[in-house]
């Protein structure tokens, strides 16, 4: 079973649907302890890194259990941004700290939110990334980005006034700055070698 995690902060359904695309009976689920039976597990987002912590600290126990179990974990968007230390959008507040690091705003002189299709550029031929290459378009929409301690974390990177990291992957958590949901076929591509990486 890939598990939704519902924290009352993520654009569910549409990835419900697409992971349901890719044959992956997927199940949103809103308490922690229904995670334990979860194969693969994909954390969304919509919204301030703050509130989205808030909402997600009940669920960091049985999350990090599952890494370390090995368990598949794909974080989409701000399910990207929180598994870093901290953001600048939201002082004070922790992250998940899975990927050491922090949270910025995008550059002064750029459209803020970067909203709209973006060309890929590959830095790690990774799983995730399995059928795609340099130049596939990705949908974003976000104020913020990345910038991880460990480059090699980094597995593809687009250009919006300044380098934005696009795809992290480090052992079983992956994780995508664009909606892959919203990503036409490339995107479903994205999502469907999740579910081969859940299944192997």
């Amino acid at each position: 079973m890939i598990a939704i995690v519902d924290y009352g902060m993520g654009n569910l359904f549409s990835i419900y649907n697409a992971l349901n695309r890719v044959e992956a009976s997927p199940k949103i689920v809103k308490e922690p302890e229904d995670l334990e039976r979860a194969n693969g597990i994909v954390v969304p987002g919509v919204g301030a890194f703050g509130k989205c912590m808030e909402r997600l600290s009940r669920f960091e126990p049985v999350l990090g259990d599952a890494l370390e179990d090995g368990v598949p974990v794909l974080g989409i968007c701000i399910g990207m941004q929180v598994l870093f230390d901290k953001s600048e959008e939201s002082p004070g507040a922790r992250g998940f700290g899975w990927v050491p690091g922090k949270v910025v705003r995008l550059p002064e002189g750029v459209t803020v939110p970067q909203m709209g299709w973006n060309d890929l550029s590959i830095k790690d031929q990774v799983e995730i990334l399995d059928g795609i290459k340099d130049g596939d378009m990705f949908y974003f929409v976000h104020s913020y980005h990345c910038i991880p301690n460990d480059r090699s974390a980094v597995a593809g990177a687009v250009t919006h006034g300044t380098e934005v990291v696009a795809v992290i992957s480090k052992g079983n958590l992956s994780a995508t700055q664009f909606h892959p949901e919203k990503s036409g076929s490339k995107g479903l591509r994205v999502l469907e070698n999740f579910v081969r990486s859940v299944r192997c």
